[in-house]
């Protein structure tokens, strides 16, 4: 990826104005300046064409100047002392709006994740989703099908890539445990150890800072260097204010949760404290910041599985803070986008599964072996996975005598459809794992 060119030095710009006797009709046309639909950096405004009468360098003062009134500071300092700013610009006040609609409340959300019988389905599967594509956004490459295969049969890791994937599952769940906790370096260690358990080349790495003699940068792969951290004698003192920002001691005034959480992300992604892990440390701060602000919805997002889509746009939004004046706006409205797509596709993922269940339940009717009873069961199977069915519950459901629930039952262990177990001395049954599957194929044959 090319690198983006630097906005220009806004004093050096503003004195030229000032020598030129343009102060005014840039003043103006700073007035004159419409709400930011897109976000632009110098390195695409200077492609667009430019306001009749204005250089591009004078169009860009007068968009600095509108930007500027409405920066606010917090703790993070760059390399030479300078802090990072940002605004809520309206396109982000919108999404934050969507955020908070579709991530903290109760209000629309899917009955599968609040429904303690299935919820756990769901967490599981974007726990894996989330180990998946967070690894794959640093270089691991097993496939999602292999990857699953392993997380789910609990088999070791055959090589780093999977190693690196298991490791992010076991964080994403030991996030959920930790939320509540007041955010600490230890923590942070306890976290970036997780991250990178046994996937380092310097086994020792794991939990500690980055030393002076390890030299890390982040570079492409012909050693373009993207972004060069601050000193490692420096990160002692960052972690301390990084923590107190993410526990809300720092700034004094509001900062919005979300904002805060997406902030937490670059400050770990910047500082890059470690010798390796870095981005996914990062991440799964994201992760505790969010679920620690009562977005519990968070426990099934997956961000990683829409920023692997498009890596270059994530690291743009990188560089275009570092390269403008230590612009944040341009990461933070990268990832709330981020956010409200992955809201929006996991609402879409479990209509898609309801739609999958209501398909199954029309098929049943197709299915003459069962009798009405039995389908009743299969319907609430379908919505319950998890429940355990005996044959005196089946019994007094439907008012009918002992052999006759009980026939109802042992039919449908032999349809593959239940599974029989015991429990204690009592007879129980729960529903095929591949029910969905086993109940299309009776279909297809006709019930017969």
């Amino acid at each position: 990826m090319k690198l983006p060119q630097p906005a220009p030095d806004f004093d050096a710009i503003f004195q030229q104005i000032a020598e030129d006797n343009r102060f005014r009709p840039v003043l103006q046309l700073a007035d004159r300046l419409r709400t930011e639909t897109r976000y632009l950096h110098w390195d695409e405004i200077r492609w667009r064409p430019v306001r009749s009468g204005f250089t591009y360098e004078e169009w860009w003062a007068a968009l600095k100047l509108k930007r500027k009134a409405a920066y606010r500071q917090i703790p993070l300092l760059d390399k030479s002392g300078k802090a990072f700013s940002y605004y809520i610009a309206d396109v982000v006040q919108e999404l934050l709006h969507d955020i908070d609609s579709g991530a903290g409340g109760f209000i629309g959300i899917p009955d599968p994740i609040t429904n303690p019988q299935t919820r756990d389905r769901y967490v599981v599967s974007s726990l894996i989703e989330e180990a998946i594509t967070s690894s794959q956004l640093e270089g691991a490459v097993a496939t999602r099908e292999v990857a699953k295969e392993m997380i789910k049969s609990g088999r070791k890791p055959r090589d780093r890539s999977e190693q690196m994937i298991l490791n992010n599952f076991f964080t994403m769940k030991y996030i959920m445990e930790i939320k509540d906790q007041d955010l600490t370096a230890k923590l942070v260690f306890d976290i970036h150890r997780h991250v990178t358990a046994n996937s380092l080349e310097k086994p020792d790495a794991a939990g500690r800072f980055r030393t002076d003699d390890e030299l890390i940068r982040v570079t492409d792969s012909e050693g373009l260097v993207y972004h060069d951290p601050p000193s490692a004698d420096e990160l002692d003192a960052r972690m301390v204010q990084m923590c107190d920002f993410a526990n809300g001691r720092s700034p004094k005034a509001f900062v919005h949760p979300v904002i805060r959480s997406i902030l937490l992300h670059f400050w770990l992604a910047y500082d890059h404290p470690f010798y390796d892990g870095n981005g996914r440390t990062a991440r799964a701060l994201f992760y505790w910041s969010m679920l620690r602000s009562g977005y519990w919805l968070f426990e099934f997002v997956s961000i990683s599985s829409i920023l692997v889509k498009a890596p270059a746009k994530y690291a743009r939004s990188f560089l275009y803070t570092e390269t403008d004046e230590n612009d944040l706006n341009y990461f933070i409205i990268h990832q709330t986008e981020i956010i409200s797509r992955a809201i929006k596709e996991l609402h879409a993922y479990i209509e898609r599964k309801r739609k999958q269940v209501l398909d199954v339940e029309a098929q049943l009717k197709y299915l003459r072996r069962l009798n009405h009873r039995q389908q009743a069961l299969m319907i609430h199977a379908l919505r319950h996975p998890f429940q355990e069915y005996k044959i005196a519950s089946h019994q007094r459901s439907h008012g009918i005598a002992y052999g006759t629930a009980r026939a109802d039952l042992l039919e449908l262990v032999e349809l593959d459809l239940l599974e029989q177990g015991k429990r204690g001395k009592a007879m129980v049954f729960e529903a095929n794992p591949q029910l969905q599957e086993r109940l299309k194929e009776l279909s297809k044959k006709g019930g017969k």
